[in-house]
């Protein structure tokens, strides 16, 4: 008993010596995913009875495609549940290097020493912008945006420049403000397009100016392409990486968790001159060794078996995209423009108020709306919400109902 009193004792002791003196002065300059934060307060009412429509987490709420399941299932009676390269088996580096190719209509056609496999893009970001930034790299990217770039940027000390996007050209980037606020200091300049949190999509003739800027002050460009097949135009879909000059200068980033509604999967990739990949595989070695082998070859199959069901959910996120926007629009105090792009809604909620964060806890709390605030992905966020329609047009139409009695009450 005293033996046992003792152990307890010294593992007390033990966690009250690891205070905040003892956490490293680097962890503070790490941000946090707030969706993540808003889903564990909407479950928490969840479990005391409330209904709550989730429109925080930009998950599609479809099932993963048998086909893709299947395979996962044969490789592992096919004994695929050992090691891999870091970099990932070659049979899924090479049906990246295809697809992605073929996709992007990119020449000459990428290969797959180009490839690099992580489990899901949030990895590949912060592993490729290790390899990339020193302490005092200039790091652009713009506003608002995706948390974990200017959270990896500014824990590896980068100096950091956003370039406020503009409700006024449906969430695209001031070129001019970008043609000043880049330089020959400019190392990395990242860009989301489709973007995450406005459904914004970058227009060639932006893409060319980035192009332009990239090749004039030798910089070069992360293209985050996760919702590159979540696009709403009757064109195709155009990648930096394919205009003249660019295949050499950009890392492009994708995954699986969008298209193919395989989030808890964990699959990414990044695509990436050579010399590059091996320098992010290194960092891959030395954090997670390798993506689980079976989900790998699921992957495989993703690319390589029909694309009806992408197509399919893309067609239901355009029409729920549609039902949103205009119930939104329709609701005294909100507007909202029309999202090209990803599966988000971002309505200006500024006649209502500028605390974004107050008011997507007063519809959480009040009307069981799951959503996030805009100032979580910057500061040119603030007075906007994010709403994801990953949602059943049942929920969406029960959402914008309650949202609407709702609103008149906030105090904020």
């Amino acid at each position: 008993m005293f033996l046992l009193f003792y152990n307890c004792l010294e593992r007390t002791n033990a966690m009250l010596a690891v205070n905040e003196d003892r956490i490293a002065e680097g962890v503070s300059r790490l941000g946090a995913e707030n969706a993540f934060q808003v889903l564990a307060r909407a479950r928490a009412l969840e479990a005391q009875g409330k209904r709550v429509v989730h429109m925080e987490i930009g998950e599609p709420d479809f099932d993963t495609p048998e086909h893709i399941k299947q395979a996962a299932i044969d490789a592992m009676h096919a004994g695929h549940t050992h090691y891999t390269p870091s970099a990932g088996i070659v049979e899924l580096r090479a049906a990246v290097a295809e697809y992605a190719s073929r996709f992007r209509r990119i020449t000459p056609a990428w290969t797959p020493e180009n490839v690099v496999v992580t489990p899901g893009a949030k990895p590949a970001i912060w592993n490729t912008l290790s390899a990339l930034l020193d302490p005092g790299d200039e790091f652009v990217y713009f506003d608002p945006a995706y948390p974990a770039y200017a959270s990896a940027a500014s824990y590896l000390q980068a100096k950091v420049t956003a370039i406020p996007l503009l409700e006024e050209r449906n969430w695209r980037m001031d070129m001019d403000e970008l043609e000043r606020r880049v330089s020959d200091r400019t190392k990395l300049l990242v860009i989301n397009s489709p973007h995450n949190p406005t459904g914004g999509v970058l227009e060639q003739e932006d893409l060319e100016r980035i192009a332009d800027l990239a090749q004039r002050h030798d910089f070069l460009v992360l293209a985050d392409e996760i919702y590159s097949r979540n696009f709403y135009f009757d064109r195709e879909y155009v990648s930096i990486a394919a205009l003249p000059g660019m295949r050499e200068r950009t890392i492009v980033v994708d995954g699986f968790s969008k298209a193919y509604a395989m989030t808890g999967w964990r699959l990414g990739y990044a695509i990436m001159p050579e010399e590059l990949a091996n320098v992010v595989t290194l960092f891959n070695n030395n954090t997670f060794s390798c993506v689980a082998t079976f989900v790998q070859y699921a992957g495989v199959a993703a690319l390589q078996g029909p694309d009806a069901p992408v197509k399919a959910m893309n067609a239901t996120f355009r029409e729920r995209r549609d039902r949103i926007v205009a119930g939104l629009n329709k609701i005294s105090g909100l507007s909202c423009t029309l999202p090209e792009g990803a599966f988000y809604a971002f309505p200006n909620v500024t006649k209502i108020t500028r605390d974004g964060r107050a008011l997507a806890s007063f519809l959480l709390n009040e009307a069981g709306v799951a959503c996030t605030s805009g100032s979580a992905f910057g500061r040119a966020g603030d007075g906007y919400l994010r709403f994801s329609y990953a949602a059943s047009l049942e929920d969406i139409d029960w959402a914008l109902s309650v949202i609407a009695q709702a609103l008149p009450g906030f105090k904020g």
